[in-house]
């Protein structure tokens, strides 16, 4: 059966575009285009759309209260349509706060080329929303716990260590910023080094950097290659790049490359999960997140291999479980757990190693 899409936006092109694009796949069908909120509501009820696609501004209503409202009332996978820009980046990241699934750039110039660019991403996006749970709001993130009060170990001063060789790499697609948000939130200064490769666009991933260094107590950075990688400190992949880990002499430094997509993803999990095995084998903790597809599946495998600790969210947390139970499915996860539960896991693990070593 075909799925159901309902495009809201104020703009008469963006809609003619998105509908035309959606329609135009055999495995779609347009239901109904809004200009507004109030055009949607009645549109919603009537079709009851699969998925729905969001503009952020919109006249008489944004689209956040209309998200917000929609959740409440009739929740829905939607994919947001989102202005790259600073603010509309921050009204993505909120919208993903209230449930949105996924979200599309939409270019300020070159409207029409941009969309069709982005053509293959859209109906991805598109047929994973589809998918997905709409999952409950979660609970404030607790407090993060020290690790060295799950398992107390010698530090050095300051209470960061740099020399246990420790590194955490984590990857994440579909409702991936809202789960990783709440993991580095609950994550407590004195941890180790993390790397992360989010399937984000170019130009996001500066902007989910800055937003997660300001609710962390953690330092978090878009990775910009060739940089020391320090314990108390997160690399988000550009969203344009694969970031890779090697190491360099006692310590570990990011690297960038502009090699082709891996399952036309750039940046890629596999390209950062298989460079952590190399450079920290058993020193590595890893952890696979909700996401479409099977991007990490194998990297998550080599660094299981590599004697590093494997771990994956579990089916009923995610919002789309395909990454996680392709890793599983190739037996290269340790365990897997709740959204909630891994903050705690991951300490447990990082303690476990310090103490090891």
């Amino acid at each position: 059966m075909a799925i159901k899409v309902l495009i809201v936006d104020d703009s008469a092109l963006i809609r003619s575009l998105l509908s035309e694009m959606i329609s135009a796949s055999p495995d779609f069908i347009v239901v109904g285009t809004a200009k507004d909120p109030f055009e949607a509501r009645d549109m919603v009820n009537h079709f009851t759309p699969d998925v729905i696609t969001l503009d952020i501004e919109m006249p008489r209503m944004d689209g956040l209260t209309f998200l917000d409202k929609l959740m409440r009332a009739r929740p829905t996978p939607v994919v947001m349509i989102s202005t790259l820009t600073e603010q509309g980046s921050e009204a993505t990241f909120k919208a993903m706060e209230l449930g949105a699934i996924d979200f599309v750039p939409k270019p300020k110039i070159g409207v029409v080329e941009g969309m069709q660019a982005y053509r293959d991403d859209i109906l991805d996006k598109l047929r994973s929303a589809a998918q997905a749970k709409i999952l409950k709001r979660l609970p404030p993130v607790r407090k993060a716990v020290k690790v060295d009060e799950v398992m107390p170990k010698a530090t050095k001063p300051g209470g960061l260590r740099d020399d246990t060789g420790l590194i955490v790499a984590l990857g994440a697609s579909t409702g991936g910023p809202e789960a990783l948000k709440r993991v580095i939130m609950a994550l407590p200064p004195d941890f180790p080094s993390v790397v992360i490769t989010q399937h984000m666009p170019p130009g996001f991933t500066s902007s989910f950097a800055a937003r997660l260094d300001r609710l962390s107590q953690l330092t978090v950075l878009e990775a910009k290659g060739d940089e020391r990688i320090l314990p108390g400190h997160v690399y988000i992949a550009p969203g344009d790049q694969h970031l890779v880990v090697e190491r360099f002499g006692r310590f570990y430094v990011t690297k960038l490359s502009d090699a082709p997509p891996v399952f036309r993803h750039k940046p890629s999990v596999d390209v950062l999960f298989r460079s952590v095995a190399n450079a920290a084998g058993p020193n590595a903790v890893a952890a696979l997140f909700t996401g479409m597809g099977k991007d990490g599946a194998q990297g998550m495998l080599d660094i299981y291999q590599a004697g590093g600790m494997t771990m994956a969210q579990d089916e009923a947390s995610c919002v789309v479980y395909g990454m996680p139970r392709e890793a599983v499915a190739l037996g290269g996860v340790h365990e897997q757990h709740s959204l909630g539960q891994m903050p705690r896991q991951l300490i447990h693990h990082v303690a476990q190693r310090q103490h090891k070593g």
